[in-house]
């Protein structure tokens, strides 16, 4: 079959690879109809997570239809047309019997890289790196999908495969940081990053009971899109001061709540910047803490950051005196898919959320490194590039 392939940093291909196969009695064998970009992939193919080996597949984001199952599958059947949380969940473990399947015990067959990293390792994650299981990812036609059973759900009738594709992660990952920010309705909300996963947890806030949403970006296209699809209010750092606009829109108080949707190779302008990126390239930090710094700054006294994009190791600067003296409330982590994705099935049926406008760049899988190239460079007001294997 075809398979989009990390070749080295900054280099993929599209390579001929062996068909995957049931290999325990919970897999799952899925047939992908699309398969979406994430941002978090950068990560992966900038060299910033030290965990790559030539010819992984990429790709977590998916929905397709089930060809093969194993002995084991009870709830789904061959012909099921189903989306996939990115994370892999045993369903059996603490964690997943109390609905944090991010952090499952018994879904990360590689976990020495994580212990050592982070003290204990989390969930395994579809084509993530050997730091998240070794998983071969959904760019490609086919992918493994383990303990089948508790990750992938039926489509609802109706519902396109570039909407449904983001139920995958942009969805739920959205969704979790809203629901971190323990809204009760009328606060304001900031998110940093307009991209898919900014714009998803500002439809969130909203359903959740936000008064007001303000994104933070710097390209002016994607700020337009979510201004005109989801009535929010914008700034754009690259031509005003985040914290000044931030304290002038809420009467000096700052946002109940501040969303860091970007993660550990965020943007900005000025000399920290600069300083950080630097340290970066130079792997004397392996983040770039600048949207979670300026949240943490910006959130109102006695507040919360949730922070949802992704970071692998250690950021300089941190202003962790800010948060403790302000009293701030921190909430992060992986999304825990299978908590949320069957409400939002619902809710996608219900017009409730509409992500299809995300999908900017259809492609087909054979252009999946241009499709890539599009992705990271922002270039022709792209969104998100889905690739289409078939």
């Amino acid at each position: 079959m075809k398979a989009l392939c990390w070749e080295g940093i900054g280099k993929l291909k599209v390579r001929d690879v062996a068909e995957p196969r049931v290999r325990a009695d919970g897999d799952i064998i899925v047939r992908v109809r699309a398969s979406s970009v994430c941002g978090s992939d950068l990560h992966l193919i900038n060299g910033f997570i030290p965990a790559m080996r030539e010819g992984d597949i990429l790709g977590h984001e998916f929905t397709g239809e089930v060809v093969e199952i194993g002995p084991g599958v009870r709830r789904l059947a061959v012909g099921d047309r189903v989306v996939v949380g990115s994370v892999v969940a045993c369903g059996g473990c603490w964690y997943c019997r109390t609905e944090q399947y991010s952090l499952c015990d018994n879904s990360n067959p590689q976990p020495v890289f994580a212990e050592k990293l982070w003290g204990h390792s989390p969930a395994g994650i579809l084509g993530y790196s050997h730091a998240a299981g070794g998983y071969s990812g959904s760019h490609a036609e086919y992918v493994r999908v383990p303990f089948g059973d508790v990750g992938a759900f039926k489509v609802p009738d109706g519902v396109p495969d570039d909407a449904v594709v983001f139920a995958s992660d942009a969805m739920p990952t959205g969704w979790m940081a809203a629901d971190f920010c323990g809204l009760t309705g009328g606060e304001v909300v900031a998110v940093w990053g307009a991209g898919g996963v900014g714009q998803m947890a500002a439809r969130a806030a909203q359903l959740l009971g936000a008064e007001r949403v303000i994104m933070v970006d710097r390209l002016p296209e994607r700020l337009a899109v979510a201004a005109d699809r989801l009535g929010v209010e914008t700034v754009n750092y690259a031509d005003t001061d985040v914290l000044e606009a931030l304290r002038e829109m809420t009467s000096g108080r700052g946002p109940d709540a501040c969303i860091d949707a970007v993660g550990m190779e965020s943007h900005d302008v000025g000399p920290v910047y600069a300083y950080d990126k630097a340290k970066q390239t130079a792997r004397l930090q392996t983040d770039r803490p600048t949207s979670v710094r300026q949240a943490i700054m910006a959130a109102r006294k006695g507040g919360t950051v949730s922070i949802v994009g992704v970071y692998a190791g250690l950021v300089d600067k941190f202003p962790l005196g800010a948060a403790m003296n302000k009293a701030l409330v921190l909430r992060m982590g992986q999304m825990h898919a299978q908590r949320y994705i069957p409400m939002l099935l619902d809710r996608l049926a219900a017009g409730e959320i509409d992500p299809g406008y995300l999908a900017t760049h259809p492609l087909p899988l054979a252009q999946g490194a241009r499709g890539y190239e599009m992705f990271e460079k922002k270039e022709d007001g792209c969104l998100r590039t889905v690739l289409h294997p078939a």
